[in-house]
């Protein structure tokens, strides 16, 4: 094969260097092989993409070797690149690039860009978040079939209050529970509402789901990761291929199919023929109100419960809980 690949991208020209690499050694799948995998999935990635920042991780030597994560765009980018400022929490600023459209994605596969991790906002909307990701973290001993009996859990929970929740797996050990908002609360807001369904979810589920920040006091139950929606904070993107030698795919679901589902076995083989046969699990969301569970919020605060610890590179926050261990507290 050439060194080269000039890809016409709706327009836009996209040099692929170095097709012939090897990035997945399972199937000894090549960089070209992920850029023809993001072309078959362009429609439904771009769906959920379109218009975000992204943070990269890249991956020049293939999923088996050295990585970094980037969020500044090179200053040797093409002028045609789309880029918006983002922050970390510390105030920090960098250039992101934004997933405008597929030559975008194609152009940071070709960085060695395997993993895409995707802010919740709009570049041209910065201050809105329109997405609650509730990441379902098993703990030790916990297996997929406890979190996937979480994730019907959590489904039906938010149903009972008005909330209908998309589903899609990490592409590694756990599953990602989405709810598409409307576009009317910032972060702050979205992560209040995390700490809310988690508590909530607790009371309801003790001996299987816990909101406890600190994993010394999770034991052997599903973690709700309320932080995965602080301000700034990134989640893995939907239909994004994840750094391991079998390049699984971060694939959404049709609820129907959870009880059956093989997550490895979802990969950049076999997931552009499910979206060729069945469309896009995604196609048909509707955005929903975050107002059932602020509600449940102010009640959890109005009643003396403390807002939940934030990670520890955020400056300490209203309201915060001592940001120590209970174990070192009590040594302390």
């Amino acid at each position: 094969m050439s060194e080269f690949v000039l890809l016409d991208v709706d327009g836009t020209e996209v040099k692929i260097s170095s097709p012939a690499k090897v990035y997945f050694t399972e199937r000894e799948e090549t960089k070209l092989d992920l850029v023809r995998y993001y072309q078959a999935v362009a429609e439904p990635l771009l769906a959920t993409l379109r218009g975000r920042p992204l943070m990269l991780e890249r991956y020049p030597d293939g999923a088996s070797g050295k990585s970094w994560f980037q969020k500044r765009v090179p200053k040797n980018a093409p002028e045609w690149l789309t880029t918006t400022v983002v922050s970390t929490p510390n105030g920090t600023t960098s250039d992101a690039l934004v997933a405008a459209d597929l030559a975008h994605i194609l152009w940071a596969v070709n960085l060695g860009c395997i993993g895409f991790h995707v802010w919740p906002i709009h570049a041209d909307q910065p201050e809105i978040a329109d997405e609650l990701r509730v990441d379902l973290d098993p703990s030790p001993g916990v297996g997929f079939d406890e979190i996937r009996a979480v994730a019907v859990l959590t489904r039906d929970f938010l149903r009972e209050h008005g909330i209908e929740a998309k589903v899609k797996t990490s592409g590694s050990r756990g599953l990602h529970i989405y709810v598409g908002l409307e576009p009317r609360w910032d972060s702050y807001e979205v992560r209040a509402a995390a700490v809310a369904l988690a508590r909530a979810l607790e009371r309801k589920y003790p001996d299987l789901i816990t909101a406890q920040w600190w994993k010394e006091e999770r034991g052997s139950r599903v973690f709700i990761d309320f932080n995965q929606n602080a301000p700034h904070k990134t989640v893995f993107g939907a239909w994004c291929v994840r750094p391991r030698v079998g390049a699984q795919v971060s694939t959404p679901l049709f609820w129907s199919e959870l009880d059956s589902v093989d997550p490895a076995g979802l990969t950049i083989a076999t997931v552009p023929a499910r979206v060729a046969e069945a469309g896009d699990p995604w196609r048909d969301s509707v955005p929903q109100s975050l107002e059932p569970l602020l509600e449940m919020s102010r009640y959890d605060l109005s009643h003396g419960l403390m807002d939940a610890p934030w990670p520890p590179v955020y400056p300490k926050q209203p309201n915060e809980p001592p940001r120590v261990a209970p174990s070192r507290a009590k040594r302390d």
